[in-house]
């Protein structure tokens, strides 16, 4: 019994910690106590500027096809080709820069007339005060534009009830590995 206890107590001090680390109780009647006072809380804006790293190929690919249609591959623009990706965010352009999360998502090559992706993903924070919140990005990234606009339309922990706009631009490509490294810059509204 007594080792029952221990693991008790050591889930429940695990449990207390993830929720400091956050800084914001999720549980539902916090949340519920949070709304009650939306209407006193001021809206935040907030600013990030930061690189996400899409590897395809080698050793530790972040990015994998998930699915694909039988002509995907025989198509110009790789319509209907769909990759999962666990991606690097970094404070600089180089993979090596201070890490401030991760990107979590899907894309899909949506057009059948330019290289064109349906995105939609989760930037999950695991640096310092924002460490456990997230941003939810959706929207179309046709690749070869210099600048695509993309939207904030959730988040969570510090970002509760954020919408925004993401602006992305390709920072550089290496077809050897198959790589892509994105610079983005984020505008959010939150309370």
């Amino acid at each position: 019994m007594g080792k029952l206890v221990r693991t008790i107590v050591i889930l429940f001090s695990m449990v207390m910690a993830t929720a400091a680390v956050h800084g914001i109780a999720e549980d539902p009647k916090a949340v519920e106590k949070w709304f009650e006072k939306l209407t006193h809380l001021k809206q935040k804006l907030t600013k990030f500027h930061f690189y996400y790293h899409d590897i395809l190929s080698g050793k530790n690919p972040t990015s994998v096809q998930v699915a694909g249609f039988n002509v995907s591959a025989k198509s110009p623009f790789l319509f209907g080709l769909i990759n999962m990706f666990d991606d690097k965010l970094t404070l600089g352009p180089n993979i090596t820069s201070k890490q401030l999360g991760r990107a979590q998502g899907i894309y899909g090559a949506s057009s059948l007339e330019e290289v064109s992706n349906f995105i939609t993903m989760n930037l999950v924070f695991t640096d310092e005060k924002y460490n456990g919140s997230t941003l939810a990005l959706l929207g179309r990234d046709p690749v070869f534009d210099r600048y695509r606009e993309m939207s904030i339309v959730g988040g969570t922990g510090f970002f509760r009830l954020a919408q925004g706009i993401a602006t992305a631009s390709t920072y550089s490509f290496n077809a050897t590995p198959n790589s892509a490294v994105l610079e983005f810059h984020v505008i959010v509204i939150h309370y």
